[in-house]
């Protein structure tokens, strides 16, 4: 059996876990950095981190809080992750420092934390795992494609526990991260795939 243990959402109006909204306290800052600096902090890989990155890392950082034995090495969760704009929002900057041939300055730090697959890999190191890292290229939020990946990663035998989810962020001020912890159960309805439609669907 398998179940949803936890899930997470982050857009810009806010973020909610397990239904209840986290508060925040009044700041300038945008609404990824609020997130940042009172719940991880002393992390500054995360300003390097492209608009995608900071989103899903965020995300990833408020479903993994509490856990019991966080940071321990463990090769049974693997991390399945679903976009559309991928590394779109770097890429377009970088395109502007290359538009002007008057103004032609490209700098090798646009690319650093850019690529889609960056996020599988920073989330993985972050907290020790070893198994499965995956980011998967939709042309939408494709829950019943999402549903369908999940439960084949599960088939290897080797992995228990899958942190999954959408994040998507065409630019820094639009983004969107719904991520949740699917776990091996011996209890309740067989991986709760109708829970998880329900929880990407009510929006």
């Amino acid at each position: 059996m398998l179940r949803i243990r936890r899930w997470v959402r982050i857009t810009p109006a806010g973020a909610v876990v397990d239904g209840v909204p986290v508060r925040l306290e009044p700041t300038e800052d945008p609404l990824p950095v609020a997130l940042y600096r009172p719940r991880v902090g002393g992390y500054p890989k995360f300003f390097k981190m492209d608009p995608l990155c900071r989103v899903g890392f965020l995300a990833s950082e408020l479903l993994l809080d509490g856990e019991t034995s966080r940071f321990e090495p463990r090769e049974d969760r693997a991390v399945v992750l679903f976009t559309q704009s991928g590394s779109f929002a770097s890429d377009s900057h970088y395109e502007r420092t290359i538009a002007d041939a008057a103004d032609y300055y490209p700098s090798p730090a646009v690319f650093v934390y850019t690529l889609a697959n960056i996020l599988t890999g920073e989330i993985a190191i972050r907290n020790k795992y070893y198994g499965e890292t995956s980011c998967y290229l939709l042309d939408r939020e494709d829950v019943e494609t999402m549903v369908e990946t999940v439960r084949e990663t599960f088939l290897d035998g080797a992995t228990h526990s899958v942190l999954g989810g959408w994040v998507d962020s065409p630019d820094s001020a639009n983004f969107e991260a719904e991520l949740f912890l699917v776990e091996e159960s011996e209890e309740g309805a067989e991986w709760a795939a109708d829970e998880l439609r329900r929880i990407m669907k009510d929006k």
